[in-house]
């Protein structure tokens, strides 16, 4: 890598293989859930996972860039993480606050790659590519929102109990 823009290719595509991992991912979150409100938030966020994913895809072909090729580890390592507790033998309540803890370690990576890439398409001039990249951004807040929402609100309480 040598310029801005060979490292803006390497994170868009590593970005691009978190987002296909976490869409393998979700479901086996969701189907360890038990409290609907959080399946349901985890079902939202399957589908904006998939546009997200189809969004980059737009960004990478717009700029000529073959979005695959990368293996995001740091993805791969917090999936197997959840995955591990996801075995664990919990409470319904306990899991459900887990698997929020879970959701969340994996949301903030994902805001902090679309920020780093939104920050550099704009220092290279990709004005369309950043606002595309900016509305996933806002879902990814809004994910993290949600789940600490359900978690403050409900869950955690039940979970102490």
């Amino acid at each position: 890598m040598k310029t801005l823009k060979d490292l803006f290719e390497h994170q868009i595509k590593d970005l691009y293989s978190a987002e296909y991992q976490l869409i393998k991912a979700l479901p086996k979150m969701l189907e360890q859930a038990t409290n609907e409100n959080l399946k349901n938030s985890f079902r939202n966020h399957l589908e904006e996972t998939r546009s997200q994913k189809k969004r980059i895809e737009e960004v990478c072909e717009n700029l000529n860039i073959e979005p695959s090729g990368e293996d995001c580890k740091a993805m791969k390592g917090l999936i197997e993480e959840a995955e591990s507790f996801l075995a664990e033998d919990a409470e319904d309540d306990v899991k459900d606050a887990g698997i929020i803890a879970e959701a969340q370690r994996i949301e903030h990576y994902e805001i902090s790659g679309y920020g780093t890439l939104i920050r550099y398409a704009k220092e290279l001039g990709y004005d369309k590519e950043a606002e595309k990249l900016v509305q996933s951004l806002e879902e990814e807040y809004k994910a993290d929102e949600d789940l600490n929402d359900l978690a403050k609100d409900k869950i955690n309480k039940k979970a102490e109990a």
